[in-house]
């Protein structure tokens, strides 16, 4: 375990690296490659309410997603951690501008005085962030275990995708017996069904 925690790490490190040495142009035109590729893709095109996520600098930018989640009408639900449970709470948002604050760790979040809770059953497509993915649908997440507790929690007809750059794919994600795996992978280059 202290092994697989250390290499974790390492590949964290790596990912960080590899993501830091990439354009601004590199990085704006991979997200709009992966941003179209998930509106093309049936199972989020027919979904209502979506749960998306706010990206940390790792992750696939995902501000212009949750616009365009507007323009289609679909009801966009935003994670809110608790530190203190290790959980997160599901808020609706209606707005990018008035419905999000800073959270603890500098993250928007929505802001439970202007949100309303979303039950988890109600989730009919989960867009999961991540930092490393393997083909098999293994995850690596920022550390905290958020998304390890609440992937469980998801109806099981909830598909489970993430959004991800190719250098972002590795050859085998260590993995612990409370890993989590995605159903699906979107890259700029391809869509990856768990093998």
């Amino acid at each position: 375990m202290e092994e697989t925690l250390k290499t974790k790490s390492e590949i964290r490190s790596d990912i960080a690296a590899i993501q830091n040495a990439l354009s601004d142009s590199e990085i704006k035109e991979n997200t709009k490659e992966i941003e179209n590729r998930l509106f093309e893709f049936a199972n989020f095109l027919e979904s209502k309410i979506t749960l998306l996520y706010i990206n940390n600098s790792c992750e696939v930018n995902s501000l212009d997603i949750i616009k365009r989640c507007f323009d289609l009408y679909k009801i966009v639900v935003l994670p809110v951690p608790n530190a203190s449970q290790y959980e997160m709470k599901l808020m609706k948002i209606d707005n990018i501008d008035k419905d999000l604050r800073p959270g603890a760790e500098g993250i928007l979040e929505p802001d439970a005085d202007h949100c309303k809770t979303v039950p988890i059953e109600s989730i009919d497509i989960a867009i999961v962030p991540g930092i490393a993915f393997d083909e098999k649908g293994g995850r690596i997440g920022s550390g905290d275990g958020y998304y390890d507790r609440l992937i469980p929690k998801l109806p099981i007809t909830t598909r489970k995708v993430a959004l991800s750059f190719e250098s972002q794919i590795i050859q085998q994600v260590p993995v612990e017996s409370h890993d989590r795996h995605v159903d699906i992978i979107i890259t700029e280059k391809r869509i990856i069904y768990k093998i």
